[in-house]
């Protein structure tokens, strides 16, 4: 079973996966996470050698309660191991709160269209870009990175419809300056591929030299096919969860996220072998268990099959350790 992954030609290339179970696979579910299981998932995350992890977010206990240890997990955990791990922020003040608790890597968001915004974040969008030199400024005090999030990027759940021009005014506005990454959120699911490269390759274009992210969400079933067309297209970091596990609170139709182990398993990075897929499987397996949630992930599915004589399947032995708990 320890066999390498790379035995087809690897599409992720430089293309990194950011794990986001702790922030956005957490979101919609009703159990809160001790601090010491969210610290023990980043640390075996790590193990296995996820190289980005967004471990958690700023938004108020009252209104996403499984939020509420996030900085105590930041607390918890080394330097070394928080320069792989981000924090979901929106205004200055987060990133001042978090900072001061040891997180240096942060993800600002803000939603293309307004009603969205005022749902998510409690203000206009252009109230969330004039905070935003502010946040860069605290940001750039520690040290660290700060990313300009797009949410509903494509669409949105009360206006429908999102303009490329209203993307592209947002990731050029000149409040956004200092800003490393430009991250582009399929919120709701519901782009499909051509839509995903085709707007990647003009915010490449057209806006300032920085890194593309996307995040993606399955709700339509096209979480994988979306993503490889993002990696294609020159998106730098790629999001998924274990699982398939997460949505938007504030966003009526928003589903799970892409899959962790699918877009592992369609993009074979050189540090992934089956024995590590493997591992991976059965983490998100004990982790969805705990959480009363279901497994949405295909490839997660397939590990679990009976065709044996393919590497990336469990063997039956650990399948039957796993369910008797041992």
């Amino acid at each position: 079973m320890n066999h390498h992954a790379n035995g087809l030609a690897a599409t992720l290339g430089s293309t990194i996966l950011r794990d986001v179970t702790l922030r956005d696979g957490l979101q919609l579910t009703g159990k809160l996470l001790s601090t010491e299981r969210k610290v023990e998932t980043v640390r075996e995350l790590l193990r296995l050698g996820v190289p980005a992890i967004e471990l958690g977010s700023m938004a108020r206990a009252d209104l996403v309660p499984t939020m509420a240890n996030t900085l105590e997990v930041v607390q918890a955990l080394t330097p070394e191991e928080l320069e792989k791990c981000w924090i979901w922020v929106a205004t200055p003040g987060h990133v001042a709160k978090a900072s001061a608790a040891g997180a240096r890597n942060f993800q600002y968001c803000l939603s293309a269209s307004d009603s969205h915004n005022k749902a998510n974040i409690g203000r206009t969008t252009e109230e969330s870009l004039a905070a935003l030199p502010q946040a860069i400024e605290y940001t750039q005090e520690v040290g660290g990175q700060i990313q300009l999030c797009i949410a509903t990027t494509f669409t949105c759940p009360f206006e429908g419809y999102v303009p490329e021009e209203r993307i592209l005014s947002i990731a050029n506005d000149l409040r956004a300056e200092g800003t490393t990454d430009i991250v582009l959120c399929d919120t709701l699911g519901q782009a499909i591929p051509a839509q995903v490269s085709g707007l990647i390759a003009r915010v490449r274009e057209e806006s300032p030299a920085r890194r593309i992210v996307y995040h993606g969400h399955d709700t339509w079933g096209l979480g994988v096919a979306n993503t490889l067309a993002a990696i294609q297209a020159g998106a730098a970091m790629v999001d998924g969860a274990l699982g398939g596990l997460g949505g938007c609170p504030f966003a009526p139709g928003a589903s799970g996220n892409t899959s962790s182990e699918d877009i592992l398993f369609a993009t074979r990075p050189e540090w992934l072998t089956t024995e590590k897929f493997g591992d991976l499987v059965v983490l998100s397996e004990k982790l969805l268990a705990e959480l009363g949630e279901p497994n949405r992930s295909k490839a997660a599915q397939g590990a679990r099959s009976r065709a044996e004589a393919f590497d990336w399947v469990l063997p039956a032995e650990s399948a039957a350790a796993d369910r008797s708990g041992n």
